[in-house]
């Protein structure tokens, strides 16, 4: 059971995607796991075949729970990868962390909506008591020749996000972070002058379905800073700093009702504006339907957060751990400039800095500030 968020210490295994036997490759979706941000779809990181489930559907269990045994593929030719004995995991059994709650698959609470079957009323015969399709086709057909009452339209499925979890989830990770993280503050007016003239000239030579948002920029530009204060791009376990080589972007998006994710674009600094920009769209798509990748929440080594549509002059963000950085910018308007010593309109942006003071000061974090601002001075080499 991966761990997707600073509290979050248990998850329920909703549906298998992949089963005994079947071929898995690193970065495929082999399950489902309701967690306090919503469904989100587990990815393996081996490649190899699936020996054995251990964790079955309808199953709470802690983080760190084994829920399956990968036979991994073999290293080299001629050279055998070693087995996992089938006894070495005995298969878990943890009734639901949060009371008791009635399992039913994801297929079952489809069909009972398109049905009009009330789940309270089907007897699950599936693992650990689990509704099945079956069953909940059984218990359509049984109303249908009269053996038992007609019921009240079933309630509608339910959403792959749960904003009132999530908000809770978010209090207990800020208060942790208010807690445990001793944080410094800074604050960088920037020029955006060149930057959305370029997009501008750019936006014209792409189609519609490919132009880009000012704010990829800015996300390509927190990339590039970070490998020149790298110190920023790292994640605080334990009691020590563990920096990271990879540079992946979290971004903070809102949800509707009121709830917030920050999942992450990978390799943000890697990528060409182009992809990046279609990478961000698909992100913000799924984390707003709830169709989340395992990976996207467990890798982010910054975040940044923008509250410009807002209309918000800047914002000053609260560390997500175990990060030790956050990024955020305000809203671009145009404001008088001192440009070669003459006063015009510019349109300008502030970005702050929020950062873990046990990692790096207020130096470094101003040096990272500068490097943003000069490479969106340069925003066609970006």
């Amino acid at each position: 059971m991966p761990i997707l968020g600073a509290d979050m210490i248990a998850g329920t295994l909703i549906a298998w995607r992949k089963q005994p036997g079947d071929r898995v490759a690193r970065g495929d979706v082999i399950a489902e796991v309701e967690t306090e941000k919503g469904l989100i779809d587990v990815e393996v990181f081996a490649s190899g075949v699936i020996e054995r489930i251990v964790v079955q559907p309808g199953a709470t269990v802690p983080t760190g729970t084994v829920l399956a045994l990968i036979r991994e593929d073999a290293p080299a030719p001629g050279v055998a990868a070693p087995a996992v004995p089938a006894a070495a995991v005995e298969p878990v059994r943890v009734g639901p962390v949060r009371g008791e709650r009635q399992r039913v698959s994801p297929l079952a609470r489809k069909i009972a909506l398109q049905f009009g079957v009330d789940l309270a009323t089907v007897r699950g015969t599936g693992p650990g008591g689990t509704v099945t399709r079956e069953d909940v086709e059984r218990a359509a057909a049984e109303r249908r020749a009269g053996l038992v009452p007609e019921t009240a339209p079933a309630a509608p499925a339910r959403p792959r996000v749960d904003v009132a979890r999530m908000r809770q989830t978010i209090a207990a990770a800020m208060a942790r972070s208010k807690r445990e993280i001793p944080h410094y503050y800074l604050a960088h007016t920037v020029d955006l002058h060149r930057a959305l003239a370029w997009l501008t000239e750019e936006n014209a030579r792409r189609p519609v379905t490919d132009r880009l948002l000012y704010g990829v920029l800015l996300l390509k530009a927190v990339a590039l800073a970070l490998r020149e204060v790298p110190e920023l791009n790292a994640v605080w376990r334990g009691d020590r700093v563990e920096p990271r080589a990879a540079v992946h972007v979290g971004v903070a998006i809102s949800i509707r009702g009121g709830g917030l994710v920050a999942p992450a674009l990978h390799d943000t600094d890697r990528q060409p504006l182009g992809d990046l920009m279609r990478a961000f769209r698909d992100l913000v798509q799924r984390a707003r339907s709830g169709g989340l990748r395992s990976s996207e929440l467990s890798d982010p080594t910054i975040t940044v957060t923008s509250l410009g549509e807002q209309g918000v002059e800047s914002v000053h963000g609260i560390v997500y751990p175990p990060q030790v950085a956050i990024v955020g910018f305000g809203r671009v308007a145009d404001r008088p400039w001192v440009v070669e010593g003459t006063v015009i309109p510019r349109p300008l942006v502030t970005a702050t800095l929020s950062a873990d003071h046990r990692v790096s000061d207020g130096h470094r974090g101003g040096l990272f500030l500068a490097a943003v601002e000069r490479l969106l001075q340069s925003p066609e080499r970006l």
